[in-house]
């Protein structure tokens, strides 16, 4: 986890442990819910020997009235114990879910490292929902041990052969469960990485299958969808063994308890030591006794599952950060100075670059590799191996990242749009109060919202997919233009678009960014050609610096990056 955020530990100890009230409340009317249940079969017994066997209609319909009250309390305290409890297995999810979106957006980044976006989808609601089970299965343990003890105390009223055994047996039974429990826990976690991992690769092939059919690549993409799905059903099967091996043979056990505690009320009662009425509250009891210790194997097998999701929700909040942490700030106004020096990195060998506060670059990169890299360490997604990147002066990497990306915006090529309207997609990002009509004009997106249906209102699809590549690269570029960063970096965000759209981009880009300092890693003559300086990159170092025209003229291989 990122410094000064809580460990993975106390967070999902914290989700489930939060909800302390709540659980509490549900524990205890569970508790008072089994207690009750466990007094039917004594009542039923009493019934028997006093208003059935010595007493008259008057005091059959009173304990029949008394049975009537205590079957209304437990109905009522069944339903608020059920109530209290969900309340706290659904704010103790949703509270892992905040978690796990919050580590997943942090500006560090690494918790998305191994993880497809699928799995990680997939951890934030089916783990979650699991760990916060732990808050429902908890109360319902402590009501069935709870209804256990008060039938073992009962039977010893009745009669101290039957008490004994069942204060003795139960605790066997309970550390039984426990060792059965082992294997269907490793079951559960293989079952739940598989399950994810298939899910993260059908979002991958569902987000990419135009390019697969354009490719012709759909029925291998289908066959590793296929292979994929057969492994997680493999591991599903797997679990659902175990689940049964653990839930037949707990009941045979459970079962074989139980029928021996019957055969002992049996024997005790053809030997006078119990009245019909004891008998018949003792196997009530004995049969009770099933309910409360089927429970405990299935709150065993929640707390099981919920450790494996546990784990897998701790690996995502305890991934390291893929920068390492930094506290300072940016200087106040930031002046938008940005100098590399001796940056090496990737394929960067030793790129030494200075840009003047409010100053429009572009930079050509004869691979594109090297233009990959170089944005990498502008945004600080790595830092470089060697050399430094500085920010007025300042070094990239002892700024905390959530204030440098507010100081440099770096705009990747494929940015992706969001669900919502053109508006809401240019707005997300835009200074609250912010008035994105500039933007959106010098993006040309005006010129788009008029072949639309209801203009910047427009509801796009998933991903932007109801427009073309140019529109959306259009509304991408409104969008970045309307943070207003102070440092803005751009990476070929026209090539999508027509000659005439790139031509009046680039005009509005020049005038909307004017006294801001913007770079253009492009090769686009269009945009290359509004800006102050340009600077080539062959072979992951600077080549050559000067204007757009004089490159064109002098360097065969600047002319080789931008005019073909």
């Amino acid at each position: 986890m990122p410094t000064g955020s809580p460990s993975a530990r106390t967070v999902l100890v914290g989700a489930v442990t939060g909800q302390t009230r709540h659980v509490a409340a549900s524990a205890a009317l569970s508790a008072g819910h089994q207690a009750g249940e466990a007094l039917i079969p004594v009542l039923i017994g009493v019934v028997i020997d006093r208003a059935v066997g010595r007493g008259g209609i008057a005091d059959l319909i009173g304990w029949i009235a008394v049975l009537a009250g205590m079957f209304a309390v437990l109905s009522v305290s069944f339903r608020l114990s059920a109530r209290t409890g969900e309340h706290a297995v659904e704010h103790a999810a949703h509270q892992l879910r905040i978690a796990l979106t919050r580590r997943i957006l942090d500006h560090r980044g690494g918790a998305e490292a191994g993880q497809l976006p699928g799995a990680l989808v997939s951890i934030a609601t089916g783990d979650a929902d699991r760990v916060g089970t732990v808050n429902r299965a908890l109360p319902v343990g402590i009501g069935a041990l709870t209804g256990l003890l008060v039938g073992g105390a009962a039977l010893l009223v009745v009669s101290v052969p039957l008490g004994l055994l069942v204060l003795i047996g139960a605790p066997l039974l309970l550390w039984l469960a426990h060792l059965l429990g082992r294997p269907l826990e490793r079951r559960s976690h293989a079952e739940q990485e598989r399950a994810a991992y298939a899910s993260g690769v059908a979002a991958d092939l569902v987000a990419g299958l135009r390019v697969l059919k354009g490719l012709g690549a759909a029925p291998a993409a289908a066959d590793r969808y296929r292979r994929t799905s057969q492994d997680s059903l493999a591991a599903t099967i797997r679990a659902a063994r175990a689940q049964a091996w653990y839930d037949g043979t707990l009941l045979a056990v459970t079962g074989l308890f139980v029928a021996a505690v019957g055969l002992l009320g049996g024997r005790l009662a053809a030997q006078g030591n119990l009245t019909v009425g004891q008998l018949v509250a003792a196997v009530g009891l004995a049969l009770f006794l099933l309910g409360p210790l089927s429970t405990f194997g299935w709150v065993n097998a929640e707390f099981a599952q919920g450790r494996a999701s546990a784990a897998r929700i701790a690996s995502v909040l305890g991934a390291p950060p893929a920068t390492p942490d930094g506290t300072g700030r940016p200087a106040t106004p930031v002046r938008g100075r940005v100098d590399l020096h001796d940056v090496r990195s990737g394929t960067l060998r030793g790129v030494s670059l200075h840009t003047a506060p409010g100053e429009l670059v572009g930079i050509v990169a004869t691979d594109p590799a090297v233009a990959a890299d170089l944005l990498r360490c502008l945004g600080r997604d790595v830092d470089p191996d060697t050399g430094t990147v500085e920010l007025d002066g300042v070094a990239l990497h002892t700024l905390d990242p959530a204030h440098l990306r507010a100081a440099i915006l770096v705009a990747p090529h494929d940015a992706d749009l969001f669900e919502g309207s053109v508006l809401d997609n240019v707005g997300a990002a835009a200074p609250a109060g912010t008035d994105v009509t500039r933007s959106m004009a010098a993006a040309d997106v005006d010129e788009l919202a008029g072949t639309l249906p209801r203009g910047v209102d427009t509801p796009l699809a998933e991903r932007g997919r109801s427009l073309s590549g140019g529109q959306r690269q259009r509304v991408a570029l409104a969008r970045a233009l309307a943070a207003e960063a102070p440092v803005l970096v751009l990476h070929d965000p026209t090539t999508a678009v027509d000659a005439a759209t790139e031509a009046r981009i680039a005009a509005g880009l020049r005038e909307l960014r004017q006294d801001r300092t913007t770079l253009l890693v492009t090769t686009s003559p269009a945009l290359l050609s509004i800006t102050d300086r340009v600077v080539l990159l062959d072979e992951g170092t600077v080549r050559a610096e000067g204007n757009h025209p004089d490159l064109v003229r002098d360097r065969a291989d600047y002319r080789a990056s931008v005019l073909t």
